[in-house]
């Protein structure tokens, strides 16, 4: 950032999925919703200048990055927060269930997950743009196999068969957080350890959805007080004091 008199104009976008978007799953209703205080909207109160969130439902890394070079060059933000991964590790799971024996590939190579991260972040780098990554909230290997499955005996048989074990789901999207660390390492940018923040907590799972890999309404807070965390260690100048907070409350 570029000294304290630009703190109140600062402009922060998020570039990511679902998880960014706030969507999460309405037990009751049975269905995905917004949450209105996700975790994006909580920082908006605590950070000073505008935060402007273009993450999409369903975004993978290939998907984002076209938009994000358009929001960019248009916004010109100062920092870029980018939360990717967990659409890009998936599977077309109805093909899996159907034909167990084929060759089947996540949304986004494992590879090519790697080389668009490094692309995303030199690209923002010489925009003068501050990139930080974040890391994926751990998933509920358990809960996400019976989603994804549908509770249908035939297709879980299907899916184990392919899969070999319900861990490797955890093991799979594990690989991709530790390439998000290597391409933070490799790139010399910040991360928010969000999946630290949740592993802190033997039962990291009270804070997923039952699809197990939606934050719910605490993973949210939970995300939320990891990024202010993140913010007061780097960037504390662009906090809103207390006094400020308690004007606006």
């Amino acid at each position: 950032m570029n000294g304290d008199n630009q703190d109140t104009t600062a402009k922060y976008m998020i570039t990511g999925d679902s998880i960014s978007k706030g969507v999460i799953y309405d037990e009751t209703r049975n269905k995905y919703v917004l949450l209105e205080d996700n975790y994006v909207s909580l920082l908006q109160d605590k950070l000073k200048g505008a935060v402007r969130n273009t993450a999409r439902f369903g975004n993978t890394l290939i998907k984002g990055m076209s938009n994000l070079k358009k929001d960019v060059l248009k916004d010109k933000p100062n920092i870029v927060l980018i939360e990717y991964g967990g659409n890009d590790c998936d599977f077309h799971w109805n093909e899996i269930a159907d034909n167990p024996d084929g060759d089947h590939s996540p949304k986004t190579d494992f590879n090519m997950f790697e080389k668009m991260l490094t692309e995303a972040i030199q690209f923002l780098k010489s925009q003068q743009i501050t990139p930080v990554l974040m890391s994926l909230p751990p998933l509920n290997a358990d809960n996400y196999f019976k989603w994804v499955s549908k509770n249908n005996p035939e297709a879980e048989k299907n899916i184990l068969k392919w899969l070999g074990s319900v861990t490797k789901i955890y093991w799979w999207q594990e690989r991709y957080n530790s390439t998000i660390l290597k391409v933070s390492e490799m790139t010399k940018t910040k991360y928010i350890d969000v999946r630290g923040a949740f592993l802190e907590h033997p039962d990291f799972t009270k804070f997923l959805c039952s699809d197990g890999i939606h934050p719910n309404q605490a993973g949210h807070k939970l995300i939320c007080d990891k990024v202010l965390e993140f913010v007061r260690s780097n960037y504390n100048h662009l906090l809103r004091d207390q006094s400020d907070l308690a004007l606006n409350n």
